[in-house]
């Protein structure tokens, strides 16, 4: 138990701080609003509360159920999620607002509000540190807490959708030297798109599938590919065994289904980028704010899930140097292919202006991708006709 009169000096926040970990650890999903705003209080940073993105980024939902809602593009505590930034206003009484971003690594949680009568060095640090241990906690808690899951959720999912999302990796990941960020709608009623992606030692791994149709057996069809994907890549798989062993996987166990797909390694430290594209739309590279259409085109190959038997040949393991800042785009064909009320397609030249001139307002690559899909699903008034799935990878080489 706190004492609120406890000293609060910098060793006395320290161990409060740790202190909050055992508690939260222990906390059910109903106490742990007031234990971490008791911890807080104690520490002088007021009263918490913890605000998580819903999953089409457009709310910031409470995760205390007597607060309110909040926007994230017209709201300062969205200002925070957005830029990934600290954000301070008055409250009214002479106190402060302070609003701090929620993340772990690369992947967006929220953001935390926080209410005290002052901030200072002292409170910044501690406000800071505060929001980075909370991250970790929600990330550890929320894989096996729905209560996290029903926060985020603003409607009802279909089934199909659940199986694919209790597949797929956290939106974000990333390094010092590499980010990989994926968006896919619809949310809710999503079919046989999924993305995947990981690291391995100095190796970035990342994955898009579609699957063929829109249903239960679709979703099944991507959630095996992404487990014999992933089962080859933790048994030390190179990435022609590793395709190789999805296209068993499915033609196994799921014979009359396919998928197309595109799996890539990035080499971190060198930028040497190796793919292979089964049936799927070519990837993207953007370079100094310009789309290189054709850089990364090769010749089409069969989908996922063709027995060994009837291949023309093996897969095609494909190469490609990237150069400090370059994005690359894996897209499923709902992205391009989503058409307005007029019938007009969202196009590929469109998808990637969005993108360039986003980045060049300065946008980080998670950001662009939000205001990406929602460009595409705002575009068809939230009623897209096919699953729509971007996954952007930004590579830095390393520092000196």
């Amino acid at each position: 138990m706190v004492d609120a009169d406890v000293s609060t000096s910098a060793g006395a926040a320290e161990r409060m701080l740790e202190e909050l970990v055992s508690a939260a650890e222990q906390a059910s999903p109903a106490e742990f609003p007031e234990v971490l705003n008791r911890y807080a209080g104690a520490m002088g940073l007021g009263r918490a509360v913890v605000h998580l993105i819903d999953l089409q980024q457009r709310l910031l939902l409470p995760l205390a159920e007597d607060e309110t809602e909040l926007p994230v593009d017209a709201s300062l505590a969205g200002w925070a999620y957005r830029t990934d930034a600290l954000r301070v206003e008055e409250d009214g009484s002479g106190g402060l607002v302070v609003w701090l971003p929620l993340a772990n690594g690369a992947e967006r949680l929220g953001v935390l509000r926080l209410r005290m009568e002052s901030l200072n060095g002292l409170r910044l640090w501690r406000s800071r540190a505060l929001a980075s241990l909370l991250g970790l906690v929600i990330t550890s808690k929320r894989t096996y807490i729905d209560t996290f899951a029903q926060r985020t959720r603003t409607r009802p999912m279909q089934l199909s959708t659940e199986m694919v999302r209790a597949f797929l990796p956290p939106r974000s990941i990333g390094t010092g030297r590499v980010v990989s960020t994926a968006v896919l709608e619809p949310a809710y009623e999503l079919g046989g798109d999924a993305f995947d992606h990981s690291f391995t030692a100095d190796v970035l791994h990342a994955t898009i599938l579609d699957g063929m149709g829109h249903d239960l057996a679709s979703g099944l069809a991507t959630s095996v590919a992404m487990a014999g994907s992933r089962n080859a890549r933790r048994t030390g798989a190179d990435l022609a065994s590793l395709v190789g062993a999805v296209d068993s996987a499915l033609s196994t166990w799921l014979p009359d289904q396919f998928c197309t797909g595109i799996f890539t390694q990035l080499h971190m430290p060198t930028g040497v980028l190796r793919w292979s594209d089964c049936g799927h739309p070519s990837p993207l590279l953007i370079r100094r704010h310009r789309l290189l259409e054709k850089e990364l085109e090769r010749p089409s190959e069969p989908p996922l899930g063709l027995p060994a038997s009837l291949a023309a040949s093996a897969r095609q393991i494909h190469e490609a140097a990237l150069e400090p800042g370059d994005r690359i785009l894996l897209y499923t064909d709902g992205v391009v292919e989503s058409r307005n009320e007029g019938g007009e397609q969202f196009g590929l030249d469109r998808f990637t202006d969005h993108i360039i001139r986003s980045t060049a307002a300065g946008q980080n690559a998670t950001e662009v991708l939000r205001l990406l899909i929602h460009a595409i699903v705002d575009r068809r008034r939230d009623e897209l006709s096919d699953d729509a799935t971007i996954l952007m990878i930004e590579w830095w080489p390393p520092g000196p």
